[in-house]
């Protein structure tokens, strides 16, 4: 089997190298930048020469493309992919609104995945560990309404956002990457405004959920934040179901959701900065209907290279795929 990373040398492009060690691949290539040109990665016991992304690169027979460098390289070269046999996985917004491309996020609608080829979208960072975190809940019960507020790591924002951050914290002011200082702060606004007032990374959060989730009565109300914190987005969650239940079904049914834990103990992002699970905590009950979580997840394992890993693998295995 033939496997391309593209943005191989970005924060979650190496995340992306290092999830498919455990395939141990004879033919992986890696693909960047030209300033990247010629650049070592370590997999496994082998070191890999970056190459230089070019049109003719993707226009070789690769069974998988896993792209993670930004909207306008994927809108340019992951259709030249496609179109040359290659299923892609991109990690960008470039697709994931298109009514024919599958959004997925493999344990909830694995379903799209079947006798599919072509471009395949990875969600949104937050929306993938809410939407996992609730997975269980909208299928039994149906949630009629998710409020929600995020704590977004600086690392959302790529590896220039953890470098700001650094640069803050020895005591340079300038901010490049972000409209506020980060450093001790918190800023509330991720992307652009929307006529509606809502940022572009809200949209995502409400658009994504009703698109995987095939729900478009849901209602997802969302205010994305970013805080001084390099891994692992923070999420409180207040969540209304169609139909009304207790605690300790709601409880059971999280603890029971695939790559998730459940723990009320407090967990801080710091103790899952490694991790490739979504946990759950401080579960509360408002009403029969009502109930309240806070759900944290490796942003850069669980909201991006976990999760484009894990849509390749689930490929492969529902398609039959040689390895």
């Amino acid at each position: 089997m033939k496997v391309a990373v593209v943005g191989a040398t970005g924060e979650v492009g190496r995340k992306i190298v290092d999830e498919l060690s455990d395939l141990n691949l004879k033919d992986l290539d890696l693909y960047a930048s030209k300033k990247s040109e010629g650049e070592i990665l370590e997999y496994n016991d082998r070191e890999l020469v970056v190459k230089e992304l070019k049109e003719e690169s993707m226009k070789k027979e690769y069974d998988y493309v896993l792209f993670s460098a930004g909207g306008d390289i994927s809108s340019r070269f992951a259709p030249i992919a496609a179109d040359s046999g290659s299923v892609v996985i991109d990690n960008s917004s470039a697709f994931r609104m298109e009514k024919e491309i599958p959004l997925v996020v493999p344990e909830i609608n694995s379903h799209k995945l079947k006798g599919y080829g072509g471009i395949i979208a990875n969600p949104n960072c937050s929306t993938i560990q809410m939407l996992l975190a609730l997975n269980n809940v909208q299928r039994e019960l149906k949630i009629e309404e998710i409020n929600v507020s995020t704590y977004q790591a600086v690392s959302g924002a790529g590896n220039k956002g953890i470098q700001e951050l650094i640069s803050q914290e020895k005591g340079h002011k300038v901010s490049k990457h972000f409209e506020k200082e980060i450093h001790r702060n918190v800023i509330p606004k991720i992307g652009d405004y929307e006529e509606n007032g809502f940022t572009t990374e809200e949209m995502k959060m409400v658009n994504e959920t009703i698109k995987i989730y095939e729900d478009d009565e849901i209602i997802v109300i969302p205010t994305a934040v970013r805080v001084p914190v390099v891994y692992g987005h923070s999420e409180s969650i207040t969540f209304k179901t169609k139909k009304s239940t207790n605690i300790q079904l709601v409880e059971d049914l999280i603890a029971n959701s695939e790559n998730v834990v459940f723990n009320n103990e407090i967990i801080t992002p710091l103790e899952i900065e490694n991790d490739k699970m979504t946990y759950v905590s401080r579960l509360r009950q408002l009403n029969e209907r009502t109930f309240l979580i806070w759900v944290m997840a490796n942003n850069v394992r669980v909201g991006a290279a976990t999760n484009a890993v894990r849509i390749m693998k689930k490929h492969i295995e529902i398609n039959g795929v040689d390895l």
